[in-house]
């Protein structure tokens, strides 16, 4: 079966998305149906209530890219102000002017012009905007949502499931009751090394309260070692946790190796890569079972395809980070045979439109692009 999947996928993004032979729904071909960029630009919304720290300094930011005939697309990606200056010196200065068909071609262009100094981290970030408002516009010239340009027979009124990040056992009780089909542990307050005892003892409430049938994931946001690891590992394993994520920092690749051979619990990352390359040599070197790239860092939609593409091959799982967001969302219901969104950052609310979550369920907005807007009044 995900063999099956596999190929269905990969077929359809050949055909359909990488290739940019696309059709708009009067039936015509889209190649030579481009649209000329005037305009790029980006700003840094204030977030009140965003973590004190680097995801607030170099924070989301949104990107708006607005074609000859005004049609305007809107993206998320990262950095901060640094991000912004990005956005607004050396990529405004290749796309400005720039006619395209396609999404990928501009991307493949921003990804060569930024090589020198950009294949990770703040550029990326930065590249992850642009690329989002690229296919917002790929989309509304079409006038069809993101996920009908990844699948055309995508189903827009299916219920997806959502899992909840939560970092108390508070916020655990009130996601199980607010019907989340899954809930992820943030288990870093444990120390380092970790108290096993009592994450065993959280991850034990957790089951009671969740049920058989339901996921339970663990985050240790990169505190532990492998030895240390492998101890949760033996002791949570019983309770049917998914996977543990980023036990390590994400680019200890010896120390994911080691972990992918001899944990019980299947290893999670991708948080905190960068670009198809990256995620080629996490897939290639065998570092995960479950990839979480996130789309407004990774490398947008472009990076995103890919990322599905090779871990259908390799028989790995995605699930982005964060996404219940209004563009991973997007992939998740167009390409992902198990699907399962996380809960959004809180803290990120300049965006109007965005699905909400509803009895543990999302569903995609039937609007053109990706379906949100951003207030007028932020671009002042």
């Amino acid at each position: 079966m995900a063999d099956m999947l596999g190929a269905e996928v990969n077929d359809n993004l050949t055909s359909n998305v990488i290739a940019g032979d696309w059709e708009t729904r009067d039936g015509k071909k889209g190649r030579g149906r481009t649209m000329r960029i005037e305009q790029v630009q980006a700003i840094q919304p204030v977030t009140p209530g965003s973590p004190d720290d680097w995801r607030t300094t170099l924070g989301q930011i949104v990107v708006r890219v607005i074609t000859e005939d005004g049609l305007e697309g809107i993206g998320v990606g990262g950095g901060g102000a640094a991000g912004t200056h990005i956005v607004e010196t050396v990529l405004r200065e290749l796309l400005v002017g720039c006619r395209f068909d396609h999404p990928a071609d501009l991307h493949a262009e921003m990804c060569r012009h930024t090589v020198f100094y950009g294949r990770k981290g703040v550029v990326v970030m930065a590249i992850s905007g642009v690329d989002l408002a690229l296919w917002d516009l790929f989309g509304k010239k079409q006038a069809v949502p993101v996920a009908r340009l990844l699948d055309e027979n995508v189903d827009l009124d299916a219920a997806l499931p959502t899992y909840a990040t939560v970092w108390d056992e508070k916020q655990a009780d009130e996601a199980i009751g607010q019907g989340a089909a899954a809930v992820k542990l943030h288990v870093e307050r444990f120390g380092s090394p970790p108290d096993v005892d009592g994450i065993c003892q959280l991850v034990r409430r957790t089951r009671e309260a969740l049920g058989a049938g339901k996921e339970i994931m663990m985050d240790a946001f990169g505190n532990w070692d492998v030895a240390s690891t492998l101890e949760v590992a033996r002791a949570v394993g019983k309770f049917g946790v998914e996977w543990i994520e980023e036990p390590v920092p994400p680019d200890d690749a010896r120390s994911y190796r080691a972990l992918m051979q001899q944990s019980p619990v299947p290893i999670a990352g991708g948080e905190h890569e960068y670009l198809e390359e990256g995620f080629r040599r996490v897939v290639s070197e065998g570092l995960h079972s479950v990839l979480q790239p996130d789309i407004n860092w990774c490398g947008g939609m472009t990076t995103l395809v890919e990322i599905y593409r090779m871990a259908s091959e390799a028989g790995l799982r995605v699930c982005p980070h964060r996404g219940s967001e209004p563009f991973a969302l997007h992939a998740i219901a167009a390409l992902d045979p198990r699907p399962l969104a996380e809960s959004p950052r809180e803290w990120f609310r300049c965006l109007e439109g965005a699905a909400e979550i509803a009895d543990g369920t999302i569903q995609l907005p039937d609007r053109p692009g990706f379906g949100v807007t951003i207030h007028p009044d932020r671009w002042a």
